[in-house]
């Protein structure tokens, strides 16, 4: 039986990813930092799918913590088929006025943990001529995002990095998909309320999308039909103009009667 491993596991998009592979018949690698969200959610995929749910307790923002996921994937004697880098946060506001600990642990979270938990098992993936790796990233991978400076910047790397790795691995039997929702009904928001823009999707819907891309081999996946049309329509506009009018949209209230 087939393993998956999904980062973020606790709640929205994670969580909803856990369900549907579980309800596809893989057994589960479950990761974040909430210890009893994750093994009451293993518990309930168990019960219902029959499937075996190991959980492993990690907090990505340190430096260590994708070592001793490995480690402890080793100990278990656990082959992951299927990574779901999934695990993310966004910071709001003026950079040079953010939390400098904050931004960087945004990018030990979106990045650093991402590479490094794809390096340590796409290999096997390659070597058994199978196996699938999907990284989330945003329709903020297309375009720069003042305001949100440091999480654009993180998911356009989650995007170039997944399609590069795509073409890779294309041959070797493994897929890889860029998934790109936008607004989406979770958590994310919770701290940083008026970054939200636009009507928000479901977490059922993202994953569905995320799966369909799998399956049929598409690379990059973005979630909802609005949000495809924005994510494309940069394209045809100057940086510069999207840069100014994401700047507008995001610019934090404290700052709109300066």
């Amino acid at each position: 039986m087939a393993t998956a491993l999904v980062t973020g596991a606790s709640s929205g998009i994670g969580e909803t990813f856990a369900h549907a592979l579980a309800g596809r018949g893989q057994n589960l690698v479950l990761v974040a930092r909430s210890a009893a969200r994750l093994d009451a959610l293993a518990a309930g995929l168990t019960t219902k799918h029959r499937i075996r749910a190991d959980v492993i307790i990690a907090d990505l923002a340190d430096a260590g913590a994708t070592d001793a996921i490995v480690a402890e994937l080793g100990s278990r004697g656990i082959v992951v088929d299927t990574l779901i880098n999934n695990a993310g946060f966004g910071t709001h506001g003026e950079f040079a006025a953010l939390d400098p600990k904050r931004e960087l642990d945004e990018i030990m979270v979106n990045c650093y943990a991402l590479v490094a938990l794809t390096r340590a098992l796409l290999p096997g993936m390659i070597a058994r001529k199978s196996g699938a790796v999907i990284n989330v990233g945003s329709t903020a991978s297309f375009q720069p995002v003042p305001y949100m400076a440091t999480y654009g910047a993180t998911k356009a790397f989650v995007l170039s990095f997944s399609e590069a790795l795509a073409e890779e691995v294309r041959a070797q039997g493994v897929r890889v998909v860029a998934l790109c929702p936008g607004q989406t009904e979770t958590a994310f928001f919770s701290n940083i309320e008026e970054a939200r823009v636009g009507r928000a999707r479901t977490p059922k819907q993202v994953v569905t999308t995320a799966l369909r891309a799998l399956d049929r081999g598409a690379v990059v996946a973005i979630d909802g039909l609005s949000n495809y049309a924005l994510a494309n329509s940069n394209r045809f506009a100057p940086r510069r103009l999207v840069a100014r009018i994401a700047a507008k949209i995001e610019r934090p209230k404290s700052l709109k009667s300066k």
